[in-house]
């Protein structure tokens, strides 16, 4: 899937909102020896070098796709934190790391039992595997995004066909996560949904979080002469859908795994 470069400083405008999940999916890796980390879709850095401090780890490598979102790593290297550019779907490096960890990253990449299957080899004896993804699909938020996207003159600027949800097309449903993980071999894992509620200034601050996020995949194909009218389209009628109000309460399902190779 075409996918625009991520603005980093869009992405940050919910910062501590989306460092919940990560912190929660942090705490499952359990104590122990965990020198070399990857880190896949490390986004801008910070979580990364937190990920490092919080673990004490020695070597910690930090993997995106994005070129904006690495400009703004490189703030955050240092000796035993780095970054490089890779597709995280197809990243492999067999027997190499203690702890895989992928946090809200492994939805834009199809074809989890594979993708999981490769960071599963990329474990030494007794590593750990530790994802978390996005599970709203079924939120207003992403359903008027593609409604809109099927209504002109977008439909036909993006060739008839638009780009799909990612997080519909590609996440599991969380029970398959544990049947994989156990086919993988793992000795111990814990895999659960977990919805966090948000409380956003106004309804309007929604368009602000998938603006940053799931309308980049729209963003890629549009011209740019139709993304502010895409956005004007969206926000109407996800307020006529959901509501102009102040504060908002925006509910937000995430699915956490952990396990452990023998």
């Amino acid at each position: 899937m075409r996918q625009a470069d991520w603005d980093p400083t869009q992405y940050s405008r919910f910062a501590a909102e989306r460092s919940q999940p990560f912190r929660d999916l942090a705490e499952l890796v359990q104590d122990g020896e965990v020198a070399r980390v990857v880190d896949l879709g490390c986004g801008s850095g910070e979580l990364t070098a937190e990920l490092a401090a919080r673990l004490g780890a020695a070597d910690v490598l930090g993997v995106d796709s994005s070129p904006a979102m690495l400009a703004r790593a490189a703030e955050h290297a240092r000796p035993g934190v780095r970054f490089e550019r890779a597709d995280i779907g197809s990243w492999c490096a067999p027997g190499t790391r203690d702890l895989v960890f992928a946090n809200a990253s492994l939805q834009w990449v199809p074809a989890h039992d594979a993708v999981l299957g490769r960071w599963w080899d990329s474990l030494d004896a007794d590593g750990q595997l530790a994802v978390q993804v996005p599970a709203n699909a079924d939120h207003p938020s992403h359903l008027t995004s593609a409604e809109i996207a099927g209504t002109e003159p977008f439909a036909s600027a993006m060739g008839g066909t638009p780009p799909p949800d990612p997080v519909a097309a590609n996440v599991l449903a969380p029970e398959r996560y544990a049947e994989l993980l156990h086919g993988l071999g793992a000795i111990e894992q814990h895999v659960r949904l977990q919805v966090y509620g948000h409380v956003l200034d106004s309804t309007r601050e929604v368009v602000e979080w998938v603006k940053g996020t799931s309308l980049t995949r729209f963003f890629a194909v549009l011209p740019p002469e139709l993304h502010q009218p895409f956005l004007d389209a969206y926000t109407d009628r996800l307020l006529d859908r959901l509501g102009d109000r102040a504060p908002f309460f925006y509910p937000f399902k995430r699915i956490l795994m952990w396990a452990r190779r023998p």
